[in-house]
């Protein structure tokens, strides 16, 4: 017996989110489908162990989750008969042996998300299932001097909630950025990019939204700010929709 860590890419669109749901006739979710995968090549486990849930219709480049299985094969082996027997929509990137002990949440020191959107005002059929349309058009500038207050130690109480009653919302940023999407036909399309050490739940999302109402000059900067700094202001950022929110990756030391 041993311990598998792997690295899993999927579209979330048809997903009720990541985490295998108890109630009945919801919505297929990754982690179901990844184990009844993982049954056919002999797994008997209860649940795979994740670095995190992602919300329904959100999209994974680099969820992480670790298994224990008897497999008499190399890892690249167990990679392709996972694909065999996922749907075109998840894939497992990539397979490796890892220790007894790892704990792909636990362990984690960091994760990454990118945000996609563009400006048009009528629908894009060919970008929207990844992307989210904004109309009117963002002013960039002022969204980036808003992602530029984000790095750092805060307390995001006004962005998101803890996972427990008693967690913390202070969380510690490594960066965050506006960027250039360069896609053809489109005049302004863009991508946010965030690390941090943990985030809350819906945080990147209300982040983006904030700081799309900037962009649009309907939300203040300044008001932004002092939500950062922690003041009881007058803040409830709408929640930007979840297909344009990718998990890219998980970082451990």
């Amino acid at each position: 017996m041993a311990r598998y860590q792997a690295i899993l890419a999927y579209d979330g669109t048809r997903f009720a989110g990541f985490q295998r749901q108890r109630r009945t006739n919801q919505l297929p979710t990754v982690q179901g489908l990844l184990e009844q995968a993982l049954q056919k090549l002999g797994w008997r486990g209860e649940r795979v162990l994740y670095a995190g849930r992602t919300d329904r219709g959100v999209h994974a480049f680099g969820q992480v989750v670790a298994f224990d299985l008897e497999w008499a094969h190399p890892p690249q082996a167990l990679q392709a008969a996972l694909n065999a027997h996922l749907p075109q929509d998840i894939a497992v990137r990539e397979v490796r042996e890892c220790l007894p002990t790892f704990h792909p949440r636990y362990q984690a020191v960091g994760r990454r998300y990118r945000y996609r959107l563009f400006c048009a005002e009528n629908r894009n059929p060919l970008l929207e299932r990844f992307a989210w349309r904004v109309w009117p058009e963002v002013e960039v500038e002022r969204m980036q001097t808003a992602a530029q207050q984000l790095v750092g130690k805060h307390d995001f109480a006004a962005f998101g909630s803890p996972l427990s009653e008693r967690g913390s919302t202070l969380r510690e940023v490594h960066f965050a950025r506006w960027r250039v999407w360069p896609e053809e036909g489109v005049v302004s399309a863009w991508q946010f990019e965030i690390q941090a050490n943990a985030f809350l739940y819906h945080m990147v999302r209300r982040l983006v939204a904030a700081m799309v109402a900037i962009g649009q000059d309907r939300l203040p900067l300044e008001l932004f700010q002092r939500a950062l700094q922690g003041e009881a202001v007058h803040l409830k950022p709408e929640l930007a929709p979840a297909h344009g929110l990718t998990l890219m990756e998980v970082l451990y030391s």
